[in-house]
């Protein structure tokens, strides 16, 4: 009820508010721009417009609410009264945006009670619909886990009863497999005796063929051993004879060795006079194609010294006089050549 009462005692206060203007009509006009303009006015327009659009229950006015409406007239008029004096005294209006300013953190702070206590209430509306379903869903489990026990129960003397038929079943199986196995058990002692007996008989005849056969080696073995001493003998004679031709063949190998580095020196020898031989010719072969291409080169030279002093008629040499045509034709086969060579 508090509450309530609380959230009804925001009206009143902002229906005084519209009277500041009568109050003092002088300056009439600076109002509307201030409460329009102003962030702080602007914040408070807000929280007013907040506070409307909340739904309020109609409740009867009483004494209590009523007192409350007359303390907050007479903040209201204070309010005004020193905002009309520090209007008249500075032209400010400081005191009104601090006394609205400290009204809006107390009327956010009682939103914020309020808002936290509807929270409250609805998160424990909602924590018990969610304990009636733990316990109906409790229920459920308990009422299924009933069945299964029984359920259980039924299985379990079915259970007891297929036990008791199996374990009499058993027995009577017990019973027939242990007579058949005694019946097989005397069968195979039977066979088993005849074994031993065939197995005793085999036994006396391999000890009869082992004797054989143990003298038979014997007398093999006594073989081996004289052959033995017959072949180490031969091996010794035989590796004494092997030994001096060895001896024999390392002299001879050592002889040879000696002719062949003979032989190996005599042929570097030989192979250094070839060589020198070689040098010596290749030699030869030079100086002659160089006296060759010398006497080339002079008959080249003497030719053309001889064409040239002919040509030029130098010293006592004239060419023989023509007629014109042929000394035109000359010319022009000189110039001709004169070109070819060019």
């Amino acid at each position: 009820m508090n509450l309530e009462e609380k959230s009804l005692e925001k009206p009143p206060v902002v229906s005084g508010t519209p009277k500041i203007p009568g109050a003092f009509s002088p300056k009439e006009p600076k109002l509307p721009e201030i409460r329009q303009g102003g962030q702080f006015a602007n914040e408070f327009n807000k929280v007013q417009d907040f506070v409307l659009q909340k739904p309020t229950k109609q409740t009867i006015t009483t004494t209590e609410t009523l007192k409350k409406i007359q303390i907050d007239r007479q903040f209201l008029s204070d309010v005004i009264t020193d905002t009309m004096q520090e209007l008249q005294n500075s032209g400010t209006f400081t005191n009104l945006l601090k006394s609205l300013r400290e009204e809006r953190d107390n009327k956010m702070h009682f939103y914020n009670i309020i808002a936290r206590e509807e929270n409250g209430r609805k998160q424990v509306k909602y924590l018990q619909k969610q304990l009636l379903n733990v316990k109906r869903e409790r229920q459920v489990e308990v009422q299924c886990q009933n069945e299964y026990i029984a359920h259980l129960k039924d299985q379990l003397q079915e259970l007891k009863a297929k036990t008791n038929m199996e374990n009499h079943y058993m027995k009577k199986n017990a019973e027939v497999q242990i007579s058949q196995t005694q019946k097989k058990c005397n069968k195979t002692e039977e066979l088993l005796l005849e074994e031993i007996e065939k197995l005793r008989l085999k036994t006396e005849e391999e000890n009869q063929i082992h004797f054989a056969i143990e003298m038979f080696l014997r007398k093999e073995q006594q073989k081996l051993e004289e052959k033995l001493e017959f072949w180490m003998e031969k091996f010794d004679k035989d590796t004494e004879m092997k030994q001096n031709e060895l001896n024999a063949l390392k002299s001879a190998k050592a002889s040879d060795l000696g002719h062949l580095q003979d032989l190996a020196r005599m042929i570097r020898e030989y192979e250094q006079v070839i060589i020198e031989d070689r040098v010596e010719k290749e030699k030869n072969r030079k100086n002659l194609e160089q006296a060759l291409l010398e006497l080339k080169s002079i008959i080249k030279i003497q030719s053309w010294w001889r064409g040239t002093v002919i040509r030029n008629e130098i010293g006592g040499f004239s060419m023989p006089k023509k007629d014109k045509n042929d000394s035109k034709d000359s010319k022009g086969k000189d110039k001709d050549k004169q070109r070819g060579k060019k």
